[in-house]
């Protein structure tokens, strides 16, 4: 990638969608835009949040996957580091200089192994989840190869029915064996639930939440009656983050789509009933298009469809209008119901994703703006870091 010192290298349209100082009117579609201010507000409230009730949180990088926003939310939220899904994704962010990197994920590939093990060089705590015997040696001999340590968490499967060790004793046999390990350092436990977190109801999150607390909690005091004290108790994401906080048990937040905020997220209710982008979060990522058609006077189409966002948790959301309304997508081209005639070609449109996480990954910018001004313009710097 090109020295982002350097704008001048840049040409807008070809290799950016603009520079910083240009109107928003002037920003080259369709792109990803910030509303800084919002994004600002977002970071502050739940590093607030956090230290009022004595948790760590930690941010999740596989949601916007930049650097620029990871040191924001560790500058202006308090964030102790971040999590990743996958080894080149957690490179990035200690190539960036985050200091604190949990692979959220198992590593079993003999090579990605290694490349964790090389971590630490970089400076960065490095983290990763285990959840298999067979993984301890792995680990182990890599660190010690590179005379570097790697700390580990067991993961628990505490509902999402993915990855994770299920009983007490499963937990209690690996933390152990991790503790034995030359090279490697036993940090905690892995419980993050996330098959309940966009449930819409506030009271069907709790149930289910309630099921993991339990779970992690007869793990925690197992462990300690071996005399294992973990450090981290992680898990806890943007829909249920309150319930994690208050539990007695866990220590340290996991949430990443509460900076940026989704039409899917948006959906989900707190305990009053209301939608949690109607007071608790505020949207800051859009999906910036232009009408490029209005040949048909009830459709306007504009130029952001399926190559410019994920469509897995439904359509995007027009951000600010009720007149006009996103129905349909193509490759290219989006459709947008204008039956009162009220758009015209090259009009813009702000778009709310339905769902941030892969839609941030399929563009290399983000545009910061501020009172109508391009402020910042930020890469996508894990971009494509999927192995």
């Amino acid at each position: 990638m090109k020295d982002l010192s350097a704008f001048d290298e840049y040409e807008v349209g070809y290799d950016i969608p603009a520079k910083p100082g240009m109107d928003e009117a002037d920003i080259q579609t369709p792109c990803l835009v910030l509303d800084l201010g919002a994004l600002e507000r977002n970071i502050r409230k739940m590093g607030d949040y956090a230290k009022a009730h004595g948790m760590r949180h930690r941010v999740h990088g596989k949601m916007h996957k930049s650097v620029d926003v990871a040191k924001l939310q560790v500058d202006l939220g308090g964030a102790c580091g971040v999590c990743c899904q996958k080894v080149s994704e957690a490179e990035v962010f200690a190539r960036g200089g985050i200091k604190d990197v949990l692979v959220s994920n198992q590593v079993r590939d003999p090579a990605k192994i290694d490349r964790l093990a090389r971590m630490p060089k970089l400076g960065s705590r490095t983290i990763c989840c285990v959840d298999d015997l067979a993984n301890v040696s792995d680990l182990s001999a890599a660190a010690q190869r590179h005379g570097t340590e790697i700390e580990c968490l067991v993961e628990i499967d505490c509902g999402a029915g993915r990855c994770g060790v299920t009983t007490t004793p499963a937990v209690v046999e690996i933390a152990k064996s991790i503790d034995a390990a030359p090279g490697l350092r036993f940090a905690g436990i892995q419980a993050y639930q996330g098959a309940m977190q966009h449930l819409d109801s506030y009271e069907d999150r709790k149930a289910k939440i309630a099921v993991a607390v339990a779970q992690v909690k007869e793990a925690v005091d197992a462990l300690k009656a071996e005399g294992l004290d973990c450090d981290i108790v992680g898990g806890g994401g943007t829909g249920s983050y309150y319930f994690e906080s208050t539990s007695g048990v866990y220590n340290e937040l996991q949430c990443g789509s509460y900076a940026f905020m989704d039409a899917d997220y948006g959906r989900i209710l707190d305990e009053n009933g209301n939608r949690i982008d109607e007071g608790e979060w505020e949207n800051a990522l859009f999906i910036l298009t232009s009408v490029m058609s209005h040949a048909k006077g009830d459709k306007a189409i504009v130029d952001a469809g399926l190559k410019a966002q994920s469509v897995d948790s439904g359509l995007p959301v027009i951000f600010g209008r009720t007149d006009v309304k996103y129905v349909k997508c193509s490759d290219e081209h989006g459709v947008v119901m204008d039956e009162g005639g009220v758009l015209k070609v090259n009009d813009k449109l702000k778009l709310v994703p339905g769902h941030c996480d892969p839609t941030c990954n399929v563009h290399d910018w983000y545009v910061g703006l501020r009172d109508g001004k391009v402020e910042s313009v930020w890469p996508v710097s894990a971009r494509g870091k999927a192995y």
